[in-house]
């Protein structure tokens, strides 16, 4: 009995991954310009679940490009004081809010969606993340402040379990200090 009410969550969770999440509706890419708190992450992935114990709130900014794109660069402090930074261009699709890009650092193709924003507060991004023919889900949740209010980390965890991640995969990350500028 155990065995099968097992398998029956892998096939639930199964389903649930594969679910298409749409971007929200009336996208506004000029208001996501600007700096964001990575607040929240949520992932099935195996390198999470092995690093998150040792993750903090970093940054992002965003800042659109005139031709419709999206410049990503993020900024995470490290424990000895130097900064870990990544950068992507996120390219448009035919539907706003959804971008596509390759991570070179990773070796994998993202489908990322803005699945819901108030610009001035928070935003959530659904990321499928492929390599090698497999697809992971990544959620994040940023804010423009550190902290956002328990309704909408309820509403990160809510999204983040409908997309058939686990309740331990899911981590609302400590602020750690932010590196300068680069």
């Amino acid at each position: 009995m155990t065995a099968m009410l097992r398998l029956m969550g892998v096939l639930l969770c199964s389903i649930f991954a594969a679910a298409e999440v749409m971007p929200m509706a009336d996208f506004d890419l000029q208001k996501m310009a600007g700096k964001w708190y990575m607040i929240g992450i949520a992932t099935n992935s195996q390198w999470f679940v092995s690093h998150k114990a040792n993750m903090n709130m970093g940054t992002a900014t965003l800042t659109p490009t005139a031709g419709g794109d999206l410049d990503l660069a993020y900024a995470n402090a490290n424990s000895d004081g130097t900064c870990w930074r990544m950068t992507h261009l996120a390219k448009k699709t035919d539907t706003p809010g959804r971008f596509t890009f390759h991570s070179q650092r990773w070796n994998n193709d993202n489908d990322m969606r803005v699945v819901d924003a108030r610009y001035d507060e928070f935003a959530l991004v659904h990321t499928i993340k492929t390599k090698d023919g497999v697809s992971e889900v990544l959620n994040k949740l940023y804010g423009r402040s550190t902290n956002l209010s328990p309704d909408l980390i309820e509403k990160f965890t809510q999204f983040s379990l409908g997309n058939g991640i686990l309740a331990d995969n899911i981590a609302i990350l400590p602020p750690k200090g932010e590196c300068a500028d680069a």
